[in-house]
Formats: structure tokens, sequence, C-alpha cells
């Protein structure tokens, strides 16, 4: 009995030596379930519902264009998720936390709206988290070039990047051989060919099928066969089997059809002339060198933006705006001139800020930067936006006149025709180059002879382009 005793007060000693918890008999519970609860092996973290965050520019719709990754697929802080697409621009949203993709909310070309999940992530399971929602960061791809692997910056399209998913090829695992170490398709196809010797398939066109063959020709026909010793060309008409299919408006086209609509309520007033180019040809041949020495493509629409800049300044009603009740002009400070350009996304105009602030080269360079964003469809929002004059070069892929619709809020526009040369009285080649421009004005606020006497100080400057030097700034 004894033993007992001391054996029982020596287990009742054990105990008051641990530090008493501060919580309750029933919280102490939770809280030990909870500690394993979160140490057992495989464990699943939290889930976070990333959604579409406010793009900005009243922008409440995108369409979904590329998926970067895949259900299953571990992602890095500021790994690219996806790219979407609304009416003014491409944007590559990123990731903010490590973790898994649980489930994509999406397909592609769908329709995503602003405030809704994009993706569920699932993060590492630490002590106290729970579910929440959280908001994705928007990031364009003026802002946004390359990924980080494994510590090093791996510079790639979004096509490239969904080429070597599609394939799981590493990037890091890539020789680069593009500009400033960019991987391009034919680094990835050259992997591929490496690591397994295939090829990619081409794309298969859609085939006419031949029809099935014909029945023996009847008893009546029989008199119709040529004589013998003569052939008859036997002609077989194919079967077409393509069928219409429909497609929602969506992007840029979607954009284009209300800025056009918007359009038709504005009265145009067109206005045509020709210009002499010649000297202007030869002053570019002299200069052009001179700015490829640079890097720089110079071609002639640098000096048509200049010189319509300079027009501008002594016809400011043509650098306006008028708001929707036509109560009030506002006139533009600033000469942000576009440029409507023809890209695999549709018709884009981004334009060159403040062009009364720049020289001739300055705009070369803001110019070369555009078409090489445009080409790839990587224009950001600020360069389709804020717009206050535009220039359309249709000449460049054929035409000689045209009539090109004004871009509300803006209130006219201008379309040059491609250069051609000139045929005096007797029917001979005379040594000068014309071109032809096509204005578009509002004629709510800006009457004929304004649009004449602007065109021909446009006109002079490119006719006589050293006169552009006396009102350079």
């Amino acid at each position: 009995m004894q033993l007992q005793n001391s054996g029982y007060k020596k287990k009742i000693k054990n105990v008051s030596m641990v530090e008493p918890c501060p919580l309750g008999r029933h919280s102490r519970t939770t809280h030990m379930l909870k500690m394993f609860h979160l140490l057992q092996p495989g464990n699943p973290g939290p889930i976070f519902q990333f959604k579409l965050s406010d793009i900005g520019e009243g922008i409440r719709e995108v369409t979904v264009k590329e998926w970067y990754v895949k259900e299953g697929d571990k992602v890095s802080q500021f790994d690219s998720i996806c790219e979407v697409q609304s009416d003014k621009a491409s944007v590559t949203i990123t990731s903010r936390y490590d973790g898994v993709i649980r489930k994509l909310h999406y397909d592609v070309d769908s329709i995503a709206l602003v405030g809704t999940p994009l993706v569920d992530i699932e993060t590492e399971p630490t002590e106290g988290t729970s579910k929440d929602v959280v908001e994705t960061p928007a990031m364009s791809h003026e802002e946004h070039t390359h990924q980080e692997i494994k510590g090093h910056k791996t510079q790639a399209t979004p096509a490239v990047r969904r080429l070597a998913m599609e394939n799981n090829i590493k990037l890091s695992e890539v020789v680069a051989t593009g500009k400033d170490g960019r991987i391009l398709k034919e680094d990835i196809l050259n992997y591929l060919s490496k690591q397994t010797g295939a090829i990619l398939p081409p794309t298969p066109y859609q085939e006419i099928q031949p029809p099935p063959p014909s029945a023996a020709p009847s008893a009546a026909k029989q008199k119709d066969r040529a004589p013998p010793g003569v052939s008859r060309p036997v002609s077989h008409r194919p079967v077409f089997t393509g069928k219409d299919h429909t497609e929602p408006l969506k992007g840029f086209h979607k954009a284009m059809v209300k800025t056009m609509t918007a359009a038709l309520k504005i009265p145009h007033f067109g206005y045509c002339d020709e210009v002499d180019m010649s000297k202007l040809v030869r002053l570019r041949s002299e200069l052009k060198d001179l700015a490829e020495a640079r890097g720089i493509k110079l071609t002639y629409m640098p000096f048509f933006m200049k010189a319509a800049s300079l027009g501008l300044l002594q016809y400011p009603i043509l650098n306006a705006s008028l708001d929707d009740g036509c109560q009030n002009i506002t006139y533009k400070a600033a000469h942000n001139i576009g440029l409507a350009m023809d890209t695999p996304q549709g018709l884009l105009v981004p334009n060159v800020k403040n062009v009364q602030m720049l020289s001739i080269f300055d705009i070369a360079v803001e110019l070369n930067r555009l078409l090489s964003l445009g080409t790839t469809g990587q224009l950001g929002t600020s360069d389709l936006t804020g717009g206050t004059f535009t220039v359309s070069n249709i000449g460049s892929i054929g035409g000689t006149y045209a009539k090109p619709v004004i871009l509300p809020p803006e209130v006219s526009i201008g379309a040059l025709g491609k250069v051609l040369p000139r045929f005096n009285s007797k029917g001979e080649v005379v040594k000068a180059h014309i071109m032809n421009v096509s204005w578009s004005a509002d004629h709510r606020i800006i009457d004929g002879a304004t649009m004449c006497r602007f065109s021909n100080l446009w006109k002079s400057y490119l006719e006589n382009p050293a006169t552009m030097v006396l009102d350079l700034k």
C-alpha cells in the first residue's frame, strides 16, 4: 500500500512539471487535433481562388487567349498564368503565390468577366491559414518580357512558351538563338529533333472530296459517244464539303464594331489632293543609311506626322474633340498622332505621344517600337489610347484614294495613297513622285475651307521639306 502511494505521488509529480496550458479543456483538444492534422504527410494546403482584377479603361470582360499552365502544374511567384485580351490590349496574368494549379475556370477563347475566378491554386499548408479569395495582378506585355526559371531569366513569347509546355520542355534547357537570349520557335523545334528526332506534322488542310464513280451510261446516251479512236475529255465536278460557321464578336473586332458604330453619327466631310514627293524622296534616301547606322528604319511616315503636327499648331481645331452633347469643344494640347496599323489581330491604331516635341528621328524610333509590338500582338493599353489625330498609310498595301472614317472622339483623319509616277501631255513619264491624300473631317465643327488650308500647309512642308526646319521645335 505504501509502494502504491509512492508511485501515485511520483506520477502526480511528473504531471505537475508540465507547463500549464492557458487554454481550456475543449480548446486544448481542438488545438492538438489541428496540429496533428497539419503534421500529417500529404495534407493538402489551402486553395486560393485567383480573381481577374480590374484592368482599367472601363473593361468589364476579356477573352482568354492562352493558358501557360495546366491542372497539376507547380507555379512560383510572378510565373505567367495566362494571357487575356480585351478590346484594347493583351494582358498577361501572373501568380502571386507558390503552389499547384488545381482548377482552370475558363477554356481558351472563353469570355472571362472582371471579378470572377480564373484559377484555383493550392499553397503549402501552414498553421493559421484559411481559404481566401485573392485578386491576381495584371501585367501588360510591354512590362512583362521574361519569366524566372531556376534563377535564370528566360525570354520567350507566349506562343513559344505554350509550344514548350505542350511538349513538356523546360525552357531553361533550350539553347536560345534569338536577340538578347530570346528563345525562338525554331529553338524549340531543334530541341525536339535532337531529343526525339520527331518532326511536328504540318497543319492539315481541308480537302475537297471527289464524287463517287458514276453509274454506267444508259442506252439513250450511247449515241453521244465519240467515234472510235477519238478520246473525249472526262471532267469530274468536285463535291464541296465545307460548312459555314458562326462565332461571337470579341477582342479587337468587338471594339471595331463599337467604334465604327459611333463614327456613323459623325457627318464626314471629304477632301482629296495630290502631293509631289520628289524632294522628300531624295531627302529620305540621303538620311536612310544614317538612320540604319543607328539601328532605326526610316520611312516616310515620320515626315508625314511631323508635317501634320506643324499644321495642327496653325489649325488646332483639327486636334480637338466634341463632347457627346455637342455643347463644348476641347482643344488638345498634345499632338498624339495615331497610325492605322494592319496586324494579325486586326486593325489597331497605336499613337505616337507628343509629336510636337519630337524630332523626325525620335518619331521614327517610336514608330519602330510600335510596329514591332503590333506585329507580335503586344501593344499595351497606353499605346492604343489617348490619340488626338490619325493618319492611315493605306498606300503601303495598295490603292490611291480612300474615304477614311474618323475615330471618335477625334475630329479628323487622313489616308495616304501609294506614290505614282507622273506623265506629261505626250504620255511620257516625268521624273516625279506623286502621292494622293484623302482627308475626312467632322463637318459639325470643321468647315471645308479650314480643312483645305490645313492640307495645303501640310502639303507645302512635304513638297519642300527644307521649310520644316524653320518651324521645328
